[in-house]
């Protein structure tokens, strides 16, 4: 025993030296970079027509199989014998059980690994933008302004000519809004080329200036301001047998929106939602493929508030006349099945909570895997619905959050909660059968930090608010401690998940056990995923509702024995800085600093498609906007505001901050601004640690 114990205290000592780490901000700020973030599967895809999934490690494709076994693994050394010039393992976009496809520099790669030969490559250019390959022998591409396919025969095909730079073909357009992320669709027999084209003419240019260059050079932006000229959209249909192009017969001078763009699988119809520019009204129409002209109108949704398609059509498997569309019309986004006549056939689920995506049909075709919260909105679960009836079964039941993708009849299932960092499982939708093949430790387990709890409060209106409450390592009931409350609050946002960490970034730890801070995070009324009436109820008054609901966070935290009621501050980004703001300025004496980055102050400058689907346009709801507007409560105001905003932010223009700060030495107040050089909307890289230091220690100086 004698020289037992002594081994055993020198464990014990190590084990709470061990646990007594400090984290940096620099680490906190770069966590992913230093593997303080749980462990996860690089590249991790499903081989198709397999049960296999494929993930990247030391410099190889590894091929595994449902027990974790190894099935085959294709090395760079393999791939550079065939691929000239490829330097490091490049990123899969497509495999299946003989091929791996992959771009690298300006080529489209289709590598057979049970062969290891090239069997595709296809040259396209340099300069080359917003690649789209299909499964034939194609791959769709812009240069500027214009839109080109090449082929596999090395031939290079100008889709469109344009010389006004105005016209933009190919792009994504609505600056993303409505769900679009792309501007090409090839039709599911790549017989066809649809894309997207827009004309700025009628929108206004925006000047940023690059600072790297000598000298100063400007960059003007098309930026379509609220109330003001919008593009025009069009749709174009290339024919990729005839090389003949036409442009679907869609009457856009009313700068109408036309989003979720599908293709019946026999390639006779494009689906096309049109959304008014009010956009209390949308159309989804029906286009002959071939001719362009509009076959019909399938369903019309209207709301007094917004209407916001988001979702394409997804055809059932083999089945030219029936479709699903997801619809929040009845007040959370719901799936419903559709004729291509426009008949509605079925309501497939009445959920009382929003399904958030479709990830694709089983093997039959007969189900339907959507992922949707459940009735914990702070959650993500999966859910298999039958494409027909309706029946649906809950295929995760474990509380926390599921991120899946869909491989044949198996669901590779990335879960994670607030107490664990992260499981991977390959779950069998038949039988619910599950292969564990990741289950990763936590990062964190050395360091010397505080815990993270949720708490729900009541709304005025008694809904729940969820919030994330971080404390320092250390607590002490009977200390008081200062809070930083950081807030978003807008729309299409949710930053309280079970997921872990709760959802919050490593800094807020950080910050919480270096200067002994409570770190508060509410989600106030629209914020996401609680459905549409929750979220809806910013219309024309943005900041309103969502800042009542702050407030009842703080009452809460002021009712707290451990809280300093009177060193409370606000922090948030885009529209949390346009909250942060507008919640110190409109509550003096209960914040006493704010730090807004990025911040919209007044909503008259930001966009068209965003803005006035919240807050409709300045000339109808001017009452809304001047409310809104950061700098009406500037009068008098005494405290510790710094604003700060990236030099060539494209999202939440400069102007924003410039107009408060001029508005603030028309009116004698002192406000704090710095900017962070050629930075768009996010400060990212080793330049953000800069950021997250002068954001808290602004925090930690003028808290008090």
């Amino acid at each position: 025993m004698k020289k037992i114990f002594p081994l055993l205290m020198l464990l014990l000592v190590l084990t709470v030296n061990a646990q007594q780490k400090e984290l940096t901000l620099n680490d906190a700020v770069l966590g992913f970079s230093k593997g303080l973030y749980p462990k996860y599967l690089s590249g991790l895809k499903g081989v198709e027509n397999t049960s296999n999934f494929v993930v990247s490690e030391n410099d190889s494709f590894i091929i595994k199989d449902l027990n974790n076994n190894v099935v085959k693994t294709i090395k760079l050394e393999d791939l550079q014998k065939s691929v000239e010039g490829l330097k490091s393992l490049p990123r899969l976009l497509q495999i299946n059980e003989s091929t791996i496809t992959f771009e690298m520099l300006s080529n489209l790669i289709v590598f057979n690994y049970e062969n290891n030969t090239v069997s595709k490559n296809i040259l396209y250019a340099d300069k080359a933008l917003n690649t789209e390959f299909n499964n034939a022998n194609a791959i769709a591409y812009t240069i500027d302004n214009n839109l080109y396919i090449a082929n596999n025969e090395a031939e290079k095909i100008a889709i469109t000519n344009h010389t006004d730079k105005n016209i933009v073909a190919g792009q994504a357009i609505a600056r993303y809004e409505f769900g679009i992320s792309k501007g090409t669709f090839w039709s599911p027999n790549n017989t066809y080329l649809a894309f997207y084209e827009k004309d700025e003419t009628n929108v206004t240019d925006y000047p940023l200036v690059d600072q790297t260059t000598y000298p100063a050079t400007l960059n003007n932006i098309k930026y379509p301001m609220a109330g003001q000229g919008s593009e025009l959209a069009k749709i174009g249909v290339y024919n990729v047998e005839n090389k003949s192009l036409i442009y679907l017969d869609i009457d856009n001078k009313d700068e109408h929106y036309l989003t979720n763009l599908s293709w019946s699988p026999n390639e006779k119809y494009i689906l096309v939602a049109e959304v008014n520019r009010a956009q209390d009204h949308f159309s989804y129409n029906a286009y002959d493929a071939k001719t362009g002209k509009k076959v019909r109108t399938l369903f019309e949704e209207s709301n007094n508030r917004w209407v916001e398609p988001e979702n394409d059509a997804i055809f059932l498997p083999n089945n030219n006349k029936k479709f699903l569309w997801l619809s929040e019309r009845d007040g959370f986004k719901n799936l419903f099945l559709y004729s291509i006549k426009g008949k509605l056939i079925k309501k497939l689920t009445n959920f009382k909570f929003p399904i958030k995506s479709i990830l694709g049909f089983d093997k039959k075709g007969e189900n339907v895997l959507v992922s949707a919260t459940g009735k914990d909105g702070r959650q993500t679960h999966l859910y298999k619905i039958n494409a027909l009836y309706g029946e649906i079964t809950k295929l995760t039941t474990r509380k926390g959050t599921h991120r899946a993708q869909l491989n044949g009849d198996y669901i590779i299932d990335n879960f994670s909660s607030l107490s664990t960092p992260r499981e991977i499982k390959l779950i069998n939708i038949n039988d619910g059968e599950e292969h564990l093949i990741l289950n990763a430790e936590n990062p964190l387990k050395e360091y010397k930090l505080g815990p993270t709890e949720f708490l729900t409060l009541t709304s005025r209106d008694g809904l729940n608010l969820h919030t994330r409450m971080i404390k320092p390592a250390n607590f002490d009931y009977s200390k008081k401690y200062p809070v930083l409350i950081y807030v978003y609050g807008g729309t299409h946002a949710q930053l309280v998940t079970d997921s872990w960490l709760g959802g919050a970034p490593l800094w807020m730890r950080q910050f919480a056990t270096e200067h002994n801070y409570i770190v508060f995070t509410l989600d106030n009324r629209g914020s996401e995923n609680r459905g549409f009436a929750f979220e809806s109820i910013i219309h024309r008054k943005a900041g309103d509702a969502g800042i009542e609901d702050q407030l009842i966070g703080v009452e809460y935290l002021k009712r707290l024995p451990y809280v300093d009621a009177n060193r409370i501050a606000v922090h948030g980004w885009s529209y949390g800085g346009f909250m942060a703001s507008s919640m110190l300025l409109r509550n003096p004496n209960v914040f006493t600093a704010a730090v807004a980055g990025g911040p919209v102050t007044d909503w008259k400058y930001y966009e068209v498609m965003y803005g006035e689907r919240y807050m409709d346009t300045p000339q109808e709801n001017p009452e809304g906007y001047a409310n809104s507007r950061v700098g009406k409560y500037l009068d008098g105001f005494k405290g510790n505001l710094l604003l700060i905003h990236g030099s060539v932010d494209p999202t939440v223009v400069p102007q924003h901050s410039m107009t408060l700060l001029k508005e603030a030495v028309d009116k004698g107040v002192q406000l704090d601004f710095f900017t962070y050089t050629n930075h768009p909307h996010n400060v990212r890289g080793k330049d953000r640690v800069h950021l997250m230091q002068k954001v808290l220690d602004y925090i930690v100086e003028h808290n008090r």
